[in-house]
């Protein structure tokens, strides 16, 4: 079943990583499935963030339906091989994990919201896997690309992890990483892919414990 191909449980050294490429995989559409928006654009007054969660085609649903995203795209960040394709992701030998690239108006829908629903929509305690999807690509992780994200990510990690331990679950094991690392856009068959493919798999879930919104207030 795709999704589920991974298996290694540790990230490659450089030297085991795979060689990838250094052309881009052809994205074919520019269009959203969903909305009709661009996927890639400079998206002139709006903002980005990056999550991993599991399997992305579930994880892009939980944000293409929000309020205030304008783009969402799904493809492979954080590790060694340039332009890697799905195959080679799977194969746990190019250190990437599966992402989402969550556009959004940040007038409509605020950074702390869309932490609220990446931290709720998975087990970020996990480590190397997310449910029965076991390997390095699914592992837990939010790429910033403002130092303003990623502060607001820091915080509220360390919010929910006090959720998190009184209801039972060890540490958090979410990457968060600024600036964030090289993207590489997957194959178009992945874009929004559950909207084309509604009976489709998809094993994102979290652990039902709820994520405070906002900063607590400052001491002094």
């Amino acid at each position: 079943m795709l999704g589920i191909g991974a298996f290694k449980q540790r990230l490659p050294r450089p030297e085991e990583a795979l060689p990838g490429r250094d052309q881009p995989l052809p994205l074919h559409s520019n269009q959203h499935f969903v909305n009709s928006h661009p996927l890639k654009d400079r998206f002139a007054g709006f903002e980005r963030i990056r999550f991993a969660l599991g399997c992305f085609w579930g994880a892009e649903r939980k944000f293409w339906t929000l309020p205030g995203v304008y783009s969402t795209s799904v493809g492979y960040a954080g590790g060694v091989t340039p332009n890697p394709t799905y195959e080679e992701v799977c194969s746990g030998l190019t250190g990437h994990t599966e992402v989402v690239e969550v556009v959004f108006d940040p007038k409509l829908v605020s950074v702390a919201q869309l932490l609220q629903v990446f931290w709720e929509s998975h087990d970020p305690t996990q480590g190397m896997r997310q449910g029965n999807d076991t390997g390095t690509q699914y592992r837990s992780a939010i790429h910033c690309l403002t130092e303003t994200e990623y502060a607001a990510a820091v915080a509220s990690r360390d919010a929910y992890a006090v959720q998190l331990e009184a209801a039972g679950y060890g540490p958090i094991t979410t990457e968060i990483v600024y600036p964030a690392p090289e993207y590489y856009y997957a194959e178009d068959y992945h874009q929004q892919y559950l909207a084309k493919n509604p009976n489709g798999y998809c094993g994102i879930g979290g652990t039902g414990v709820s994520c405070p919104i906002g900063l607590p207030p400052a001491a002094g």
